[in-house]
């Protein structure tokens, strides 16, 4: 009974250790949602007024403008997923690659090939594990995105969609990222950002409190409305996408924190468990040495009164 007394204390120590770990992933992945919240906030009134202002430019124009115009009959969509670098995060990647694959059936079942485009090594792993090809991928920055990683990953999807489909262009772009609605709701998206409509555009606006109950005023344009669209439009990508890697930062940090804190409880019911197991297996030790000492002591009196 003794080796088992020691079987059970490794794994207590075991399970201790590991507790421990868990326990300080949780504690920097809530400090992390904190700092990924403000990010988020900080950057509202700037993608809300660029909201605003591209709105303005799409409904107070004519312009036919490559990022503003509807294809007849698109044939081709890039898809931007956005994942995380890392695990330990429960169905995060996991959840967010699923709605993936639900937009890219929808795509395909509308007669468009679909070009993805990968944020993050679970995304790129999961393409990479089935062998399908993959447009573009970027890594390494999906825990703490800057605008500078945002521009990074606009630049080839602007180009191709600036680009003629014949010439290996896009007629749509699409976005798939995890929106951080609370500490406990974190729920994966799709969007599609270009070409943009106005109706969309609107609703966004209104959405972020950009567009609600204000009246877009009239502008003139200088020089030409596409030259204010061939400025703004990338600059509306560049944020909208900033957003969602802001997003879906503090949406990984919140489902690593709440994973890390379930690990940490199933840690403690474990060695609560273990250390009844060891305190039984103890007891039936010390029980077993009282009974062989009794029964030791017993034989050895019999003996000797037989002796007698």
């Amino acid at each position: 009974m003794g080796a088992q007394v020691r079987v059970y204390k490794r794994r207590i120590k075991s399970v201790t250790a590991t507790k421990k770990i868990t326990k300080a992933m949780e504690m920097i992945s809530a400090s992390r949602i904190v700092k990924a919240q403000r990010q988020v906030d900080a950057s509202t009134p700037y993608a809300n007024e660029l909201t605003r202002a591209v709105t303005a430019v799409a409904t107070g124009s004519n312009t036919r403008h490559p990022l503003t115009t509807e294809v007849e009959r698109p044939t081709r969509a890039a898809v931007l997923l956005i994942t995380s670098d890392r695990g330990l995060a429960g169905g995060y990647s996991s959840n967010a690659i699923k709605a993936a694959e639900q937009l890219t059936e929808r795509l395909t079942a509308e007669g468009k090939e679909v070009l993805p485009y990968i944020v993050g090594r679970k995304g790129v792993a999961y393409y990479s594990f089935r062998g399908r090809a993959v447009t573009q991928s970027w890594t390494g920055f999906t825990d703490n995105p800057t605008y500078a990683d945002a521009k990074t990953v606009a630049g080839p999807l602007i180009e191709a969609v600036t680009t003629e489909t014949a010439e290996g262009g896009v007629d749509e772009l699409h976005i798939i990222f995890t929106e951080f609605v609370s500490m406990m709701t974190q729920t994966p998206v799709d969007v599609r950002l270009l070409p943009l409509s106005i109706d969309e555009a609107t609703e966004h606006a209104e959405k972020t409190g950009a567009g609600k109950d204000q009246i877009l005023p009239l502008f003139d344009f200088e020089p030409s409305a596409e030259e204010v669209l061939d400025a703004l439009l990338p600059r509306y990508v560049e944020s909208r996408i900033y957003n969602a890697l802001l997003q879906s930062a503090a949406s990984k940090h919140a489902a690593t924190r709440r994973a890390m804190k379930s690990a940490t409880d199933n840690a403690e019911e474990l060695i609560k468990s273990l250390t009844r197991l060891a305190n039984a297996a103890r007891q039936a030790d010390i029980t077993q040495e009282i009974s062989e000492i009794v029964g030791g002591a017993s034989a050895l009196a019999d003996a000797t009164a037989g002796s007698d």
